[in-house]
């Protein structure tokens, strides 16, 4: 259905003010230690042309399992190309985390020969950590990790030990560093399938996230403590709702806690509240859990869009109740669980990037970390190359347009009109929209109240293009990996926005 919209600037009402890091992203540990990650997709899976096989038997059947993951050796995080293309986004939060850092042994003295102690799955090295504090300088950014929680971490089933996290905070510390945010444990509420010991409980993880959150309390005080970084329902009354079915990711197929699980009489509050995002589960994994997969022929509606948005509001009562007040964090965000969709790497998942982006700002303050920098097909940059991606060109242009100030718009939030208003990133006088025509057939119109800049993004008549385009100009790297330019073209009047197109629009 065709929209037409008029933009009147003066109508528009202040909603609050934004977290300047909002758009950020995470480095996976595995990244940093090496290890197995999901599988890249083949050229014909990312195009639609080659389906991806189901999945058979579960999680019970390993050779399957094991097929969906490949090795990838450390991330270079003292690359030059990796660097500089993260700085472009200026100032923002790096997460370090991801499972793989729940049995991550920190070997800082170089003793244990590479090789992982009982207990620990993975090593991470003083050198290691050491490129991971210089890059956070690098690029301007704060540093948020997760510590390990895993069988080597506890003795006879008793409290957690502290040694692992008085070795990565004084480490951090003679590096010249600063660990500015702790999250526990990444994705507790699954528990040992996070890296959790055998037969640990809830009432085990709020003891140990309390003797944790303590210790940095006391000794780091300037360090935010944040949680509980819960996947899945937020809330037992969401069992039966679509958005939340849909929206879940992961966590639900094994119908583990909630959020309350990981709250419930806890005793050291925390500064932030932290929760995962992903719209339901990837290809790899739909045949685990089919209701929780959607059809890439889904991935421009409505419904779909909605799922961010309805998975932020669900968990607002959850954080007013346990952390009033508090910033909403959502400290891993992305495509789909299981690495991502097929689409993730393509123009098609703008459309979701954007659109959360622009939702979670009506909604409440707080910062999005994408999942990730520079892994995995819903990574910003392809990993090995650091090649950007639609979805690191859409995050950018985000950065540099749409101010902290967010305003009520009038959001017809229907298909071929997603529209939010921001103030000006650059500080002038006037106002940044977004405009999200996520119709495939329709374009939407535009009655601007003045002369104003126009960038508008499409895949070029193909929504799974590796390329995006801004106003019909391919954005790829040029001679020694330089930026393309992401300028806006002069407009006023009356404009149109393609069908499937995103357009910020700055007055």
């Amino acid at each position: 259905m065709a929209q037409n919209l008029k933009l009147i600037p003066e109508n528009l009402q202040k909603i609050r003010e934004m977290n300047p890091r909002l758009m950020s992203y995470n480095v996976e540990m595995t990244e940093v230690t090496g290890g197995t990650f999901w599988k890249a997709y083949t050229e014909g899976q990312i195009a639609g042309t080659e389906e991806f096989p189901k999945l058979e038997g579960g999680f019970s059947n390993h050779t399957a399992m094991a097929g969906l993951m490949q090795y990838y050796p450390p991330i270079d995080t003292t690359n030059e190309k990796l660097i500089n293309l993260a700085r472009e986004f200026g100032s923002v939060w790096v997460r370090v985390s991801g499972t793989w850092a729940t049995k991550t042994y920190y070997d800082f003295d170089g003793t244990t020969g590479g090789k992982a102690p009982e207990g620990y799955q993975s090593v991470l090295t003083r050198e290691q950590w050491a490129n991971i504090i210089a890059f956070v300088k690098a690029v301007d950014a704060k540093l948020l990790i997760s510590v390990s929680n895993c069988a080597g971490d506890h003795e006879n089933n008793g409290p957690i030990k502290l040694t692992q996290i008085e070795k990565i905070f004084a480490l951090t510390e003679e590096l010249g560093g600063s660990i500015d945010a702790l999250e526990f444990m990444n994705e507790p509420n699954m528990l040992q399938i996070s890296g959790a010991p055998l037969g640990y409980d809830f009432s085990d993880f709020i003891r140990d996230q309390d003797i944790i959150n303590a210790w940095v309390r006391e000794h780091y005080p300037e360090c935010l403590i944040v949680g509980p970084c819960n996947t899945g329902m937020a809330d037992e009354k969401q069992s039966d709702d679509q958005i939340s079915k849909m929206g879940a990711g992961m966590g639900d197929m094994f119908k583990m806690g909630t959020a309350h699980d990981l709250l419930r009489g806890h005793e050291v509050k925390m500064d932030v509240y932290s929760y995962h995002y992903y719209n339901g589960i990837s290809e790899r994994l739909a045949g685990m859990m089919p209701t929780g997969h959607w059809p890439a022929a889904m991935a421009h509606t409505d419904m779909y869009l909605q799922v961010a948005p309805g998975i932020c509001y669900m968990n607002i009562p959850i954080r007013d109740q346990y952390v009033p007040g508090a910033e909403m964090w959502v400290t891993e965000s992305g495509d789909a669980g299981g690495g991502g969709d097929t689409w993730a790497s393509t123009y098609l998942d703008v459309l979701r990037t954007l659109n959360e982006l622009g939702s979670f700002s009506t909604l409440t303050n707080g910062v999005i970390f994408h999942n990730t920098l520079a892994s995995s097909d819903y990574g910003f940059l392809q990993h090995g190359t650091f090649d950007p991606r639609p979805n690191y060109f859409a995050a950018l242009l985000w950065t540099r347009l749409m101010g902290n100030t967010v305003y009520a718009c009038g959001n017809p939030n229907v298909e071929g009109a997603h529209l939010y208003c921001h103030s000006r990133k650059d500080g002038e006088e006037g106002y940044a929209y977004l405009l999200i025509n996520n119709s495939l057939t329709d374009a939407t119109t535009v009655e601007l109240p003045k002369a104003a800049k126009l960038y508008e993004l499409s895949g070029n008549g193909n929504m799974r293009n590796k390329v995006m385009y801004l106003n019909g100009r391919p954005l790829v790297l040029g001679e020694n990996d330089e930026l393309p330019c992401l300028c806006g073209k002069d407009v006023e009047g009356t404009i149109s926005i393609a069908p499937g197109s995103c357009a910020f629009i700055v007055i």
